[in-house]
């Protein structure tokens, strides 16, 4: 493993920052952890549950001495938290952030850092759909893709940032090194279009009318899972990355129209579209996290009595399996009465149809 800072500065402790800080002091208790936030209730929380050393009461008082100081907070505020401390950190000292936008983590922090500070643009794909430190977990980011991006010029991170490396390795995480106008494109297509798609999607359903949001079943619901994830968060993200995103959406707008043209002149060959992206679904990675991640999903047929539910989730944890999301299914293609259960790979889904089966439920890979 890369060497590691003595000293660590968190500055945002939500749930990554908190998520973060345990990973981090679970695997190396001889490092400070050092905390602070905006929000003074979330740095009591993280310092009860073991996420830091200690607390500082500001940002320039957690970075005094740290020679590495990860930014966790939210994309709009890491400009002036840049700003706050640059006059107060040490000569050497790497700041890396975890901010879904890395072009302008990256201007910001050279415009209001010494020359003397190295900078490395972070962004951990590991997220729950509940913040604060509260769902602070160690093993948020165990096997998930880490990005890191250096500042242009830098062909070794190993020699630049060592520290950024030992960050990764010690969250359990797999680093991803690009470009961040790069990893801006990649964050638009996989990550910032779906979201834009998802809201898109519900909006046309609701237009439709109620019976048509009535009968939306399962293929629907999996698409637009993400659809009620908060602007408060997204609003920022498309500010920052609004070139790449806008470009995207008109990549998108325009193999929209040629699938329409196909339909109209030739609907044979839509079939090859669908055997095409079929194959490439198919080769997306299941076994661990990125800018997607893929459930493997399993479907139980339930019965309508109470604790139906505690007793599936009882053989699941019998079972030793890592349950990753749940869903009850009152339309499902036509099957009332179901639920979805998400699993993190294949082989686990497979494990918990063994399991639901055992235990005499009706259970199957969907």
């Amino acid at each position: 493993m890369p060497p590691g800072p003595s000293r660590l500065a968190l500055l945002g402790t939500g749930l990554i920052g908190a998520s973060l800080g345990l990973a981090v002091r679970r695997r190396h208790p001889e490092v400070e952890v050092v905390g602070t936030d905006a929000n003074p209730s979330h740095v009591e929380a993280a310092l009860a549950m073991g996420a830091l050393s200690r607390a500082a009461a500001s940002g320039p008082e957690a970075v005094a001495g740290a020679d590495l100081v990860v930014l966790a907070a939210p994309l709009d505020a890491i400009p002036g938290l840049l700003r706050e401390i640059g006059p107060h950190l040490v000569p050497g000292a790497l700041v890396t952030d975890v901010g879904s936008v890395k072009g302008s983590v990256m201007r910001a922090a050279a415009d209001a850092l010494p020359e003397a500070v190295r900078v490395v643009g972070g962004h951990p794909m590991a997220g729950a759909a509940v913040g604060g430190p509260g769902s602070a977990d160690a093993l948020l980011f165990e096997n998930a893709a880490y990005v890191l991006t250096p500042p242009r010029g830098v062909d070794d991170l190993a020699v630049y940032a060592p520290e950024a490396l030992w960050l990764v390795a010690a969250v359990g995480a797999r680093p991803v090194v690009m470009e961040a106008d790069r990893h801006d494109v990649v964050a638009a297509t996989v990550s910032h279009l779906p979201q834009l798609l998802a809201v898109a999607l519900v909006a046309e359903a609701a237009d439709a009318g109620p019976d048509a949001l009535g009968l939306a079943a399962g293929g629907f619901r999996d698409m637009t899972r993400i659809a009620g994830s908060p602007f408060s968060m997204w609003g920022p993200i498309l500010r920052d990355n609004a070139e790449a995103v806008t470009d995207v959406l008109d990549r998108f707008a325009g193999r929209l129209g040629a699938l329409r043209a196909r339909i109209d002149a030739d609907p044979a060959s839509v079939g090859r579209l669908f055997e095409a992206s079929g194959r490439t679904r198919a080769d997306l990675p299941t076994s661990s996290k990125g800018f997607l991640a893929p459930l493997a999903d399993v479907v139980v047929w339930a019965e309508d009595r109470p604790g139906f539910l505690h007793a599936l989730t009882g053989v699941i944890a019998e079972a030793g399996l890592n349950l990753k999301d749940a869903e009850l299914l009152r339309i499902r293609e036509g099957v009332t009465g179901t639920f979805r259960f998400g699993f993190a790979t294949g082989p686990e889904a497979d494990r918990a149809v063994a399991a639901f089966t055992e235990a005499g439920y009706r259970a199957t890979r969907r």
